[in-house]
Formats: C-alpha cells, structure tokens, sequence
C-alpha cells in the first residue's frame, strides 16, 4: 500500500488527529486538511497524489519504520540526556510542581510554558515560537502562528480546547531565519519528531519542544456546546475562553466564557457543566488508541497539578517533566532567582495527578483495540496490552466508546446545548453509574488487601 492509500485508511478509519505533517510534507500541496462533518481537522488527500513519504511523519502510521515503532525509540533518538526512564512517564531527568510568579495569573495553569519560552528568546536559543494563538480569520477561533518576540509569546498563553493544524505554519519553517520551538500535544509533537528523522535541516531548525499533557483533543463542538450552556447561540459566539480561573478558589473550579453578538460576555462554570473529560464527550477517536500520556517526546513536559495541595490553589500549578539538559537548566535557573516557585516531586507524584488519564489510555487500551476490530489493522502498535480491566470497567469504556461518538452526531444534529442534554441523558446517566460501581469495587478491593496483609 503507497503513501497516499495509508493516508486515506487513516482519515476513512477515523484514526487523524489533523495533525498536518503529512500535508507540510507532501508535494505540489497533494495532501490539505478540511475539517470534517464532526468539527476535526483531518486530511484531504487528492486522487491524483504523487507517491511520496507522507505517511512517515503520521502520528498514527499503522506500518512505523522500525527505528520510530513506538515513543520508546523515537525517545531513544532524541533524548539522549534523559538519565532516567519510567515506563509510564518516558525518559526523563527530573519531575516537578510549581509555576512562575510572573506568568502564573495570565496563564491557564502555572504559566511555565510561557517562561520557558521566554527564557529561550532571552538566551538566544530559539528565535520564533510556533504555538496557538486567536485565528485571524472570523471562520475559526484557534490556529497556529509563528511568535517572534517575547511580548508574542505571553499573547500566546492559555489552553485552547479546540483542533487546530500545524499544515500551513509547518511549510513556513524552512524560510524563518534562525530556530524554533514548537508547543504541541503528544500526537503533534511526535509528528514533528518524526518529520526531524526524515529531515535533518528540519531537525536542525527545531531547537526546543514543549509538551502539554493532554486529556484528548475536542470537536469543535465542544466549544459550540459551552457557548449554548452559557445562553450564546453555538453559530454567533466568539473568543471563547476555556479556562477562566477563580484565584481564591480551587484549580478546578474554572469557568467557560465567550462573546455574543454584541459582543458581550457570557460564562459558565465547569462544574455546572458536568464531566466533560471522563465521558470522552466531543473528543476524537484516535486519541483513544494513543498512550502518551505525559507527552513523552518534547524537551519539557508540562500539565496541571490534580492533585493536592496543589490542585486546592485557583491561582494554578503545573506539573514538570524535564527530559533534556537546557530544559532542567531553565527550571533549575528559575528556581535559584526565585522566578519560579517549584519543588521537586516524586514520579509516582506526577503520575497521580494524573491517575484518571493513565487509567484509560494504558489499562483501558487493550479492550478499545479488542473492541474496534473492523479497524484494529490501522492501529499503531502499542507498548500497554494487558487485560487489567474487571467487567464493570469494560462496561464503562464501552459506555464511554458509545458516549464519544454519539455526542459528535447528536451535536450536528442540535446545536442546543438543551436538546444535547436531553439526548444524551441516558447514556451518561449509565456511564455514571457504572463508573460509581468501579469505584466501589476498587475501594472494597484495597481493603480486603490491607486486611489480608495484616
């Protein structure tokens, strides 16, 4: 099978995270992403495409080269300053919690990735930044932008729950004068490590990496969804706004907000929302077979501290993974002239505050691949294949299978949150209650152990 017919298994599978670099790479503009009729990016391949190595720089290449199967040898290639390897974290040379005192307020969580950027320009190590930032077109929200100064960079803080492609800024890499870094989500970054291996200038312009440590990526939906909940029609809203922080509060009681037409502003608590994480609701199915769950590939690894005391600050905290040199030596740095408030933490630390996602993407994973057999044959290999699930938690990533895709056809068929909700009562009402029963297995379980024990 050519390049061009794996790219379509891909897409037809609906394995694409709308990555883009397999577009940036293909030739005579063969390959464009659209956005499909589920709010994703996904690419458009042309009939006519020249056979070309597209396929190689996919995150979810069915067929890898073998020196790039997984992120344990893409890992092997690239971080080679990583003294310390964990399997459930990757390579590394540190862990952490903390934030910066300037960029913590500005920033959805502890505002690292904003320092670390900025300390990147300072030193003279990276010239432009290529992260997310507003679209300048009024038909999307959210695109990616090449930042060239350190004001640029702070304009770019705060997560945007919404897809976004790194086609278009991708091809203008080559004509920046002087290196990059690059922020993206496991799928992304490893698209871009993959395109550093099939080309060494590539690999030679991309100085630096920064992970977010990433829940799933949305629909666009997800945004259109929040709008509705905040009283905005889901076809007038602007500028949403995805994690509106309440300092005296907790790290998790964060708001949604956007404009109307008049552009005034409307938000919406979270937690009044509901579960929109756990459910898997508005995200993509790939992201259902990926196991990076610590974004194992980039320099520097961050993501929010979920768990106390750290998670009891409003303010936010992030949690760091270091997995080169220059990535320890900013933290390090910033720590000697109190730039940065940070302590070093434990991995199984790190690894509990983000419990819920290892939880699905390593123990659940073996029963997705087992459960979507009609398109097991484009699923990457991957290194988590233990039955460690109880019958109730195969219902309850059944149930979630089942929520994911029936809150992306159920949307395109509403476009009301309150209709949305009403379709989709019953299934979450089932997912959680399943979900409430594994729970009590699981506390009933490490009881009998401790009795056992003594």
């Amino acid at each position: 099978m050519n390049s061009s017919a794996m790219i379509k298994a891909v897409v037809e599978n609906d394995m694409c995270i709308g990555c883009g670099a397999c577009a940036a790479k293909s030739k005579n503009n063969a390959i464009k992403m659209r956005v499909n009729d589920y709010g994703f990016y996904v690419a458009d391949v042309k009939e006519d495409i020249i056979d070309d190595d597209s396929i190689k720089v996919c995150p979810f290449n069915p067929n890898p080269d073998e020196q790039v199967r997984t992120e344990n040898e893409i890992a092997a290639l690239f971080l080679i300053e990583s003294d310390n390897n964990n399997r459930k974290i990757g390579r590394y040379i540190n862990t952490y919690a903390g934030h910066s005192v300037e960029h913590r307020l500005t920033s959805s969580s502890g505002g690292i990735a904003t320092y670390a950027l900025s300390e990147l320009m300072r030193r003279g190590e990276i010239q432009h930044v290529i992260s997310v930032k507003t679209a300048s077109s009024s038909s999307i929200h959210y695109e990616y932008v090449v930042s060239s100064s350190i004001e640029q960079v702070g304009q770019a803080a705060k997560t945007k729950y919404y897809p976004v492609t790194m086609a278009e800024v991708l091809r203008k890499i080559q004509h920046l004068d002087g290196k990059v870094a690059i922020v993206g989500v496991a799928c992304f970054i490893k698209a871009i490590r993959l395109m550093q291996v099939q080309d060494p200038e590539f690999r030679d312009k991309v100085a630096f990496l920064i992970g977010i440590i990433c829940g799933g990526v949305k629909s666009t939906f997800f945004a259109e969804y929040l709008a509705s909940k905040t009283g905005v029609s889901a076809s007038e809203f602007s500028q949403p706004e995805f994690r509106i922080k309440e300092h005296s509060s907790s790290a998790s009681d964060y708001s949604y907000g956007c404009l109307d037409a008049k552009n005034e502003k409307h938000t919406v608590k979270m937690r009044s929302v509901g579960d929109m994480w756990g459910t898997g609701l508005f995200k993509a199915n790939a992201c259902d077979f990926c196991d990076d769950v610590t974004t194992e590939l980039a320099d520097i690894s961050l993501g929010d501290a979920w768990l106390a005391p750290y998670s009891n600050d409003g303010r936010g905290t992030n949690v760091i993974v270091t997995r080169s040199r220059l990535a320890d030596e900013i933290i390090q740095t910033g720590m000697m002239k109190g730039s940065l408030v940070i302590e070093e933490i434990y991995p199984e630390k790190l690894i509990a505050s983000q419990q819920g996602s290892f939880n699905h993407r390593h123990d659940g994973l073996l029963y997705r691949i087992n459960a979507n057999k009609d398109y097991s044959h484009v699923i990457p290999f991957k290194r988590f294949d233990e039955n460690r699930l109880s019958v109730l938690l195969k219902i309850v990533h059944s149930l979630r299978m089942h929520a994911r895709k029936k809150s992306l056809v159920v949307w395109s068929q509403t476009k009301n949150a309150a209709d949305f909700d009403n379709a989709m009562h019953r299934t979450l009402y089932w997912l959680k209650f399943f979900t409430k029963m594994s729970h009590y297995q699981r506390a009933i379980i490490k009881r009998v152990k401790k009795v056992l024990v003594k």
